[in-house]
């Protein structure tokens, strides 16, 4: 039997009640389309270890498999930097309920392609199992191996990346400059990479920490206007350091294929639920960041240090002690700081029809913890990194 999603399980009393108590409706405000990006890691159903499959399947013709259109958009199946992945993609929606459908239905169907091909998939931002990643051999990833070496070689990591629509590289890049405090908060709650190399690493995102050795990655300084945002890019990319625009992997930034601002701190989710409160909270942060740029609130002035060790704090303890309170930066309880980004994002959520639906999610993760739990969880059960992903498997494709 199908779990229900968390709107589902409010009452429908308490959503009219809601309703009622809000008074008569505003007249309508767009809502800014989200989308996201999910890696998988392909695994033996077997051992549990990953499998260099990907290759394989792009050439059986399973890449970019359609799964429903949004304005003529597509979103689909695609290979990543190493042959362990698997890439999938939403369309743009405007409701996290058909998010939430879309992203259920490209996991079946990134499953179904991995079982052709003897293998599953997992959503693990980390392979609990030793591995020796093969690469995808495009010529872009070739040079990358060359460039970085082993920072390239032994990068399989998994993130979700959310991408929310902006009406101009100059609103996108204020909303970088807004957000920039909030990013570790997201990295808490989607936590799901306590593994390496076979051993806990002592970290519930070991991702965060692994995709660090990329030398583009992590916060960035505020930024002021969009010139100044391509500006730096420009003179980051002409240094020779790096191949291309596609490269700035900062923790959020304009994409450089669709007009949006892209947020890229997320590990990828165990439970769908997570990944829909991933897209929620982004988009109203992106809401929220935007409305304060137009009424002319200035960004927090955080030091770009001060951001790298909220980050570490969060990926380090998720939701199990303190984190860097986004306004402050003094240390607070999790469930503290969760509450202020709540609190903070609040008026765009309830303005995008997200507020209870969102609320449930965060009462779910704060209830069960993050995906670094459970695998922790069945670990302490078992004895079996075997069993770990084995679960994962299952959570994945449930």
């Amino acid at each position: 039997m199908t779990d229900l999603s968390p709107l589902e399980r409010v009452p429908a009393a308490v959503l009219r009640e809601e309703a009622a108590q809000a008074g008569p409706a505003p007249a309508p405000t767009p809502v800014r389309s989200v989308g996201v990006e999910e890696e998988l890691l392909l695994v033996d159903p077997s051992s549990g270890r990953p499998v260099p499959v990907a290759g394989s399947l792009v050439r059986r013709g399973h890449g970019r498999v359609p799964v429903g259109t949004a304005a003529g958009r597509f979103g689909g199946l695609d290979s990543e930097l190493q042959q362990e992945q698997l890439e999938t993609a939403t369309p743009p929606r405007v409701t996290l309920g058909d998010l939430a459908l879309d992203l259920r239905r490209l996991r079946r169907t990134a499953d179904d392609a991995a079982r052709s091909a003897g293998a599953r998939i997992a959503a693990l931002a980390t392979s609990p199992f030793p591995v020796s990643p093969r690469l995808t051999q495009t010529r872009r990833y070739l040079a990358m191996r060359r460039q970085f070496g082993v920072t390239c070689a032994e990068q399989l990591t998994c993130g979700c990346h959310v991408h929310v629509a902006v009406d101009s590289d100059e609103e996108g890049v204020a909303v970088l400059d807004r957000v920039r405090p909030w990013l570790p908060v997201i990295t808490a709650l989607a936590a799901n990479s306590p593994y390496w190399n076979g051993a806990d690493t002592g970290y519930a995102s070991y991702r965060t920490q692994a995709w660090s050795r990329w030398p583009s990655s992590g916060p960035t300084d505020v930024f002021g206007s969009a010139g100044a945002y391509h500006d730096v890019v420009h003179r980051m990319v002409s240094t020779g350091s790096l191949l291309d625009e596609g490269m700035i992997y900062f923790d959020a930034r304009l994409s450089w294929r669709y007009p949006t601002v892209e947020l890229r701190v997320a590990d990828v989710c165990l439970d769908v639920d997570d990944a829909v409160l991933v897209a929620g909270l982004a988009r109203a942060l992106v809401d929220t960041a935007a409305a304060e740029w137009h009424a002319g609130v200035p960004p927090l002035d955080v030091p770009t240090s001060v951001l790298r060790l909220a980050a570490w704090r969060a990926s380090r303890s998720s939701l199990a002690d303190r984190l860097v309170h986004p306004l402050d930066q003094r240390p607070r309880s999790a469930r503290v700081v969760v509450q202020a980004l709540l609190d903070h994002v609040r008026p765009a959520l309830e303005v995008n029809g997200d507020l209870p639906y969102v609320r449930a999610l965060l009462d779910q993760v704060l209830g069960r913890g993050c995906g670094a739990v459970r695998q922790r969880a069945v670990l302490a059960k078992t004895g079996r990194l075997g069993d770990v992903v084995a679960d994962a498997v299952d959570r994945t494709t449930a």
